[in-house]
Parts: C-alpha cells; structure tokens; sequence
C-alpha cells in the first residue's frame, strides 16, 4: 500500500492506492486524495485524485486553466457546475468534461459528495497541496487562491 509520492511508473509495474491511503490535503470544504499523481504518470500524462466532503455550497471560485482539461466523474452527492455560462445539475455516475480555456465552478448540494478529478496533463495537484497548508477553506478565497493559482494555471476569473 502505498501512502505517500509515487515515482515514476516504469513498464510492466503498477501502483495500487488501497482505500484510505494516498496523499491527502485537507481544503477545509473538501479533502482531496491523490491516486495517481502527475509525477507518477510518465513525464506528467496526467493526474487522478478523489475529492469529498460534507460541506454544501461553492468547493472553488470560478477559474479557468489554458493548458489542460479537468474531468469530474461524480461518486456520490449531488453538485452544481458552471462551465462556461451553462449550469449542469450533476449527480452520481455523470461525467462532466471542462475543456481548456473554459471558465468553470461547482458546488455541492446538502450533505456534499464525492468525485474524481482526472487533470490532464498532471501537477495541478500540487496547487491543492499548497492551499492545503494555507487556512481552511482558503481553496474558496479568491485572494488567496489567486496568488497560489498563477503558478500552475488555474486562473480566477
């Protein structure tokens, strides 16, 4: 079982994240928990981490990303996302695809949810971490997502 970073996966090899485990960061809304991480990916393909919490309303402020796309695919709960000028009621089993470029927000119904974020390529994951060490909930706080988020292009808009 792995808990901690992965190294790169080499051909012929796996990485198994047994329930519970993996690197987790504590956004205070919501706790995420990498399963595959760009770093893991070969040269950063892409990223794969579950998101959950019990927290209704926003989870994020609307931002956009110019060089990758987000996938959602809802576990549990129900959420609201905004993609572009469209809202999507979503709820378990949906998959929701938010293109590059593309301003997106969500937030989660009463009793929040829980779904996997496929970020391609990968390394978004370390903004997560990073608001992770800030005050809860900062992942909300457009200033202080805004001087994290330029750094790995996540743009509040």
């Amino acid at each position: 079982m792995l808990t901690g970073r992965l190294m790169n996966a080499d051909a012929g090899s796996c990485w198994p994240v047994a329930p519970g485990h993996g690197r987790t960061a504590d956004l205070g809304v919501a706790q995420m928990r990498v399963l595959a991480s760009g770093d893991a990916t070969n040269g950063g393909a892409f990223a794969l981490a579950e998101f959950s919490g019990t927290s209704e309303g926003a989870w994020t402020v609307p931002h956009l990303h110019r060089g990758f796309e987000e996938s959602f695919f809802i576990l549990d709960g129900r959420f609201t996302f905004t993609v572009g000028e469209k809202a999507i009621a979503a709820s378990s089993g949906m998959y929701i695809l938010v293109p590059r470029g593309t301003a997106h927000t969500f937030s989660a119904a009463a009793g929040g949810g829980r779904f996997l974020l496929l970020m391609v390529p990968g390394g978004l994951e370390e903004m997560f971490f990073e608001l992770g060490r800030l005050p809860p909930n900062a992942i909300r706080d457009p200033v202080a997502r805004a001087a994290i988020s330029a750094r790995y292009d996540s743009i509040p808009v």
